[in-house]
């Protein structure tokens, strides 16, 4: 196995719970199993992940123990809940040539169905009310029939405001999804889902702070669904289950260890009843696509957050994903189906 290590400029700030970022720094990682080189990005995420150091060790010790083709043991030194970004890393080249060598998409190799696309959703963040409506018909033109807009910066009543305004604007037929990072005090959280479920919001992605499990079990099961992202940095899926804290689930793979534990967590959830929607932490192209591939290995999956590819000023190769009327398309090459570009290859 060996790494490169990569600095991506992102197109503009984004604002994260940890604070500002302006480029996403990480470790390309190839590895060579059953005569096929697999390809694998790992990029922490500062608040969600270890930090970049810690990962470059944690990828340094599973070279160390995967020498000479064991894949196993270099995978046992990285613990999903310390190392998930680095073990993300290891894991999504060693799925990738396992893919390759059986000739087959990532995603057929989680579940042998042809699936040529996925839905997503457009993400509107903060702003005013006539530059959110402006965004979110900007999204609906372009095809999107879900948006998602942030909130719980401006206050609840302000909030409540905007997401009117732009159910409004785009009609009853788009989806509406809000994500308030988990902004609101349980008292702003009820008052908003009375007038949300009103309005026609699905739900909203972690109203309370992450660790709310009981407030998040009381507000669940109604006309507006809650759904946990935050969450699952601070607790288990188990411990979500266990509280009835959820309706659907937002799951990272660079966060959850790899796109194999998000796929099984995203099956799990199914089981419970619970909606799961795959996203990405702002990746490069090779995580990008596998978040893809894990999406498209979910059967009737809900639009779910992978049109991130244009917040990125740079990225590690042509994008085998691209978005087109509001679902991005699944790559039929063998594997993830990337191609490297040339500095990188």
């Amino acid at each position: 196995m060996t790494r490169k290590r990569f600095s991506l400029p992102l197109e503009s700030p984004l604002s994260t719970a940890a604070g500002s970022i302006a480029e996403r720094e990480g470790f390309l990682v190839e590895y060579d199993h059953r005569d096929v080189t697999g390809v694998g990005e790992a990029t922490p995420l500062p608040g969600w992940t270890e930090s970049l150091a810690e990962c470059a060790a944690g990828l340094d010790r599973a070279l160390e123990a995967g020498a000479g083709g064991e894949h196993s043991t270099g995978l046992l030194e990285l613990d999903a809940s310390e190392s998930p970004a680095a073990r993300h890393g290891f894991a999504t080249a060693l799925l990738d040539a396992d893919a390759r060598a059986d000739g087959i998409p990532l995603y057929r190799w989680f579940h042998d169905h042809h699936r040529t696309s996925v839905p997503v959703n457009a993400t509107v963040g903060h702003s005013d009310a006539e530059e959110t409506v402006a965004a979110a018909e900007a999204a609906v033109d372009a095809g999107f029939d879900c948006v998602k807009c942030k909130v719980g910066v401006a206050g609840v009543g302000l909030d409540l405001d905007r997401v009117r305004a732009v159910r409004d604007a785009v009609g009853e037929d788009v989806t509406l999804r809000l994500d308030a990072n988990g902004a609101w005090t349980r008292e702003e959280a009820a008052r908003a889902f009375v007038e949300l479920a009103d309005i026609g919001v699905a739900y909203v992605e972690q109203p309370l702070p992450a660790d709310d499990l009981d407030g998040l079990a009381d507000l669940r099961g109604g006309d507006v669904g809650v759904a946990v992202d935050e969450t699952l940095a601070e607790h288990s899926m188990a411990a979500v289950f266990d509280a009835r804290a959820a309706d659907g689930v937002v799951l990272k793979p660079m966060v959850l260890g790899g796109p194999g534990n998000a796929h099984t967590l995203a099956m799990r959830a199914r089981d419970e009843g619970i909606e799961p929607v795959i996203t990405t932490t702002v990746d490069a192209v090779v995580a990008r696509a596998a978040a893809v591939h894990v999406a498209a290995a979910i059967p009737d999956v809900r639009p779910c957050g992978l049109a991130t590819a244009d917040l990125l000023a740079e990225d590690l190769g042509p994008d085998p994903a691209p978005v087109s009327d509001g679902r991005i398309a699944v790559p039929q090459e063998p594997g993830l189906g990337v191609d490297l570009a040339e500095e990188w290859a």
